[in-house]
């Protein structure tokens, strides 16, 4: 085996052991899609069309993943989008 495909073997080690969550966003009757789209761009940072999808997937499918990252990351994000008045964990 090179020392080139040792390498990326190791780096393909490391990547897998990195935890990855989710926020997962839930269908709720109180918030309009005006404000869980604003509360997306501004929390989540998503764009205006991503947070416009996640909003309609949400409404139609119940739930939806809205960020993906490493549990300390992520916290205060689902912090932000429950005081703004969303249904939201991490998974």
């Amino acid at each position: 085996m090179s020392i080139k495909e040792e390498i990326s073997e190791e780096l393909l080690l490391e990547e897998e052991t990195v935890q990855q969550n989710e926020i997962v966003l839930f269908n709720d009757e109180v918030n309009t899609f005006d404000h869980v789209i604003n509360t997306l761009i501004s929390v989540c940072e998503h764009s205006p069309e991503q947070a416009e999808q996640c909003s309609l997937i949400v409404h139609y499918k119940g739930k939806c993943t809205v960020k993906t990252g490493e549990f300390e990351e992520l916290k205060p994000q689902c912090s932000r989008l429950l005081q703004a008045g969303l249904s939201a964990e991490i998974v």
